[in-house]
This record gives structure tokens, sequence and C-alpha cells, in this order.
């Protein structure tokens, strides 16, 4: 349980998340969400112990991303498989249009496959990919939505299904409102980052939502990583 907040506060809404949020802003949000994931998301340790164990050599593999926000994500995986001699063909989704202009602009189509759609729409289109991963998406969920979103990945996904986010944890609220606000300027990457904080789950609490057969475990520093691999 929470230190300080004991109750997931699912209703709070991300100042990034509205649609009249500041443009110049948002555009710096997503621009820091790459210092974010290099210091916190751990993506790099998941990708050598979760992804890189079942890519052989001169095989060619599909990845999805469910909800890519800033897009740094998508292109760190892109550019790891290249380094190990890997064909991982990354197909990254969100659906917010503001997020797909900006990766579009910001990084190579190349490396990603950028789409503005969602999950469900890709579940109708009968597609599939090896690896379904997604980062900091949970917490924006219901526990309905929750369900569909981990019903949907287990369609998409061949082999292994990751998905990456945050513990709701009293000490990491009061920890990154201190830190967050040194390193990052002229951003909602904090103000969203408490709010975020509030909105995840809990270990306990995440573990009594999935279904049979996801296993959920804690990665430091206040990390939630929820998985599933398919037999």
């Amino acid at each position: 349980m929470s230190l300080i907040f004991p109750d997931r506060q699912a209703h709070l809404i991300e100042e990034m998340d509205r649609d009249d949020c500041e443009p110049v802003t948002l555009q710096n949000t997503y621009r820091q969400f790459s210092t974010i994931n290099k210091l916190l998301s751990k993506w790099k340790n998941i990708y050598k112990q979760q992804i890189r164990p079942l890519l052989k050599k001169g095989e060619s593999y599909s990845l999805l991303d469910i909800g890519f926000g800033g897009g740094d994500l998508s292109i760190h995986l892109a550019r790891w498989a290249q380094e190990d001699g890997i064909e991982l063909n990354i197909t990254a989704i969100d659906t917010d249009e503001r997020a797909y202009d900006y990766a579009t602009e910001t990084y190579p189509s190349d490396l990603v496959d950028w789409k503005h759609l969602s999950s469900s729409e890709l579940v109708a289109q009968n597609k599939s990919f090896d690896f379904v991963i997604s980062n900091h998406l949970l917490h924006h969920l219901d526990n309905e939505s929750l369900a569909d979103l981990l019903h949907e990945a287990t369609q998409l996904a061949t082999k292994k299904v990751i998905f990456n986010d945050i513990e709701r944890n009293g000490l990491g609220y009061l920890l990154f409102n201190i830190f967050s606000r040194l390193l990052f300027r002229n951003s909602y990457i904090t103000k969203d980052g408490l709010i975020s904080i509030k909105r995840s789950f809990t270990h306990r609490e995440l573990e009594a939502l999935v279904p049979k057969g996801w296993q959920v475990y804690r990665v430091f520093p206040f990390r939630l990583v929820l998985s599933y691999e398919k037999d």
C-alpha cells in the first residue's frame, strides 16, 4: 500500500492529455520522455533479459509498441536490435494524433512504422506480432479498459507481451517531486508525472486484476512489469 495514496486516483487527468494543452510545452514533454525512460524505465535491461534471448540472428521478428508517446522507446529498441544483428520490424501505434505528428517529424521512418490507430483496430485487421509492449500506458486505464487491453494483447502477440509502468508509492512520489523539478523545465513532466503516480497501480492491485498466465513483478525504482508469454 502507498504511504501517501492508499487509493488509486484513476479519475485524474494529465495536462498533456487535454485537447487544449499548450503545444510547445507538449512538444517539450515528448522530447523529455527520452530522458525519463533512460533514467527510470529500465527498458535496456528488459530488452536484454526478456526479448533478446528469444531472438536469433538471421531471422526476422516483429514488435508492436502500443501508445508510443514520444516515440523514443521504439527507436531505442530498433537500434538495440540492429546492434545485435537482429532484424526487428517495429510498428508503433498511438491514438493521439499529436504524438503521431511528433514522432513522424522527429524520428526516421526507416526504423519504425508509425501509425495513428488503436490496438483494437489491429485486432479487427487480424494483425499479429511476435512481441507486444507498452510503456507508461497501464496507469491511464480503468479496470475495464485494462482487461480489454490485456485480451487484445494476447490476441496480437505470438511470443510475448511486456507492459512496463509506474508503481504507486509514497516515497517514489516524494523523490520524483524533488528531482524532476531539478531536471525538467518548460514541460508537463513534473506535474503529469505526479498525477501519473497517483493514477498508477500497486503490485497487489495489479496482480489482483490480471488473468491467469500473467506475471507481475517489481523493477527498481518503483516500477511494475506485467508480462505474458505464449505457449
